[in-house]
């Protein structure tokens, strides 16, 4: 049974021009989730635009405007819903020298829509979507063939495409694509089936969007607990609660779970967990609770409680694949402050081993200047361990963030490999 409630974030991209903007015009228009007085200005605007009906590129690309003004960043968010699911489109930019909005806007994505141009096939920028798509890991890509209605809703252009996408993202670490052939100008096979395509058996873009099995896609196994506050409320009733308050990462943690903090290693037994003011039986990803311990343990902000029979890598060496977010380059051997779930440290940049070419994805090995949206690999030195896994295990607890002390600013996201 589906969670009417279940949250499912997708990105959009795609090479400019592709229709990103109006097949998120056709979603919100066909699916009624645009209010009457939007709907109203963007007529007014269509009309005076010369158009016939409503340029539904406009939904998003009003958006746009305020970019240039400087008054949001370059990933879109659009949010929406239907009876079945809550939406997050984030609508990111797809010329190359944007690379890091697009790292941005997937990062947190449980599917990525790729959009391409019926008539002109798999092209290097589809390649570089479908990589960054695969970098995050994104659990699901849903291939768009858009503008299958300037093909003649041809099944051999749509099949020739479906095979040139399957050869690239055979290379890449990808489990589940799909592929669905519309025209989000006229509507086919984004919100109601296509009766152009007779041929295309499968569900539209928005059925598909909503029966997406996603919550198999965090991972239930590593129980990991970043504390991020100690709740001490110090009144009546309360006098001696201790509580650990933060996010579950991943995993179940349970009532009576044998528990090791870490990074100090004593372990104890949790007594209670408290969402406001009811207790739990369990809590898992991605709850935010408080858990209570029978013993007293000096913990604090940083500090990670796992299960005993399982723990995540103490490590001070990390090896990393970041994407340079700032317009400055990488100083060597420079000192950054490492975000790692609630823990901060202190970290350098050791070495870096090469550099991903994102037209022909190719690695570098002789150019290892970071410059603004290079994706490397690199290793990273910290001050003290960090609790770390796997980005491809664990979203969470495998991924980091570099601020830069002197300025304040995010210059780089990293995926622990």
């Amino acid at each position: 049974m589906l969670d009417n409630n279940q949250l499912l974030r997708f990105t959009t991209a795609g090479s400019v021009d592709d229709g990103k903007s109006t097949l998120i015009g056709r979603l919100l228009y066909d699916s009624k989730s645009i209010f009457e007085d939007q709907l109203e200005a963007i007529e007014n605007t269509s009309k005076k635009k010369g158009h016939e009906g409503v340029d539904l590129a406009l939904f998003t690309d009003g958006l746009r405007d305020e970019r240039e003004q400087g008054i949001t960043i370059d990933v879109a968010y659009r949010y929406f819903t239907t009876p079945k699911r809550k939406f997050i489109i984030a609508d990111t930019p797809g010329h190359i020298q944007y690379t890091r909005n697009m790292v941005t806007g997937a990062s947190t994505a449980n599917v990525a829509t790729i959009l391409i141009d019926a008539r002109h096939g798999v092209i290097e920028q589809t390649k570089r979507h479908a990589f960054i798509a695969s970098l995050l890991q994104i659990p699901h890509i849903i291939v768009c063939v858009n503008k299958m209605d300037l093909v003649d809703f041809s099944e051999d252009v749509f099949n020739k495409i479906v095979s040139e996408f399957e050869e690239v993202s055979s290379k890449m670490l990808v489990k589940d694509v799909r592929f669905i052939p519309m025209s989000a100008l006229l509507g086919d096979n984004v919100v109601n089936k296509s009766e152009n395509m007779p041929w295309y058996q499968g569900a539209p873009m928005l059925h598909t969007l909503e029966t997406m099995h996603i919550s198999s896609d965090i991972n239930k196994v590593d129980a990991r607990f970043p504390v991020q506050t100690v709740i001490r409320p110090q009144r009546e009733g309360f006098i001696d609660y201790r509580g650990y308050a933060g996010r579950v990462a991943s995993g179940i943690l349970r009532k009576g779970d044998d528990v090791t903090v870490m990074p100090s290693g004593f372990t104890s037994k949790i007594s209670s967990i408290n969402l406001h003011d009811k207790e739990l039986e369990e809590a898992y990803a991605p709850m935010s609770v408080s858990i209570t311990l029978e013993d007293d343990i000096d913990i604090s902000r940083g500090d990670m409680i796992v299960r005993s029979n399982n723990k995540p890598e103490p490590s001070q060496d990390i090896e990393v694949m970041l994407c340079w977010l700032n317009n400055s380059a990488a100083k060597p051997r420079a000192k950054y402050t490492i975000k790692h779930t609630s823990n901060d440290q202190k970290a350098m940049i050791k070495e870096v081993v090469y550099k991903y070419d994102i037209n022909t994805l190719e690695r570098n090995s002789d150019d290892t200047d970071l410059s603004m949206n290079d994706i490397a690999k690199v290793k990273i030195r910290t001050t003290k361990p960090l609790m770390i896994d796997a980005y491809r295990e664990n979203r969470t607890t495998g991924s980091i963030i570099l601020v830069d002390d002197a300025t304040n600013e995010t210059v780089a996201a990293g995926m622990i490999v």
